[in-house]
């Protein structure tokens, strides 16, 4: 069983109602295929304070978070 969650829930995760973690897959490439959609959505539609990125560890993928970098102007 592979598992999807995240590693820290900012105020963004939090509100987001539709976002049910963890989730669970049989598959590897379906666990991996569906961190990469949630961690692109959370980038493209939440504050942009921060960053998502999937990291693998084992059975266990996990949507990390870090802040983002300013950007210049």
């Amino acid at each position: 069983m592979f598992t999807i969650d995240i590693e820290k829930r900012c105020g963004c995760v939090k509100r987001d109602s539709d976002l049910v973690l963890p989730q669970q897959f049989e598959q590897k490439e379906e666990a991996e295929m569906a961190a990469l959609r949630l961690a692109n959505h959370m980038n493209a539609n939440y504050c942009k304070k921060h960053r998502f990125y999937v990291t693998e560890e084992g059975e266990k993928l996990t949507i990390r978070v870090e802040l983002s970098c300013p950007q210049e102007v």
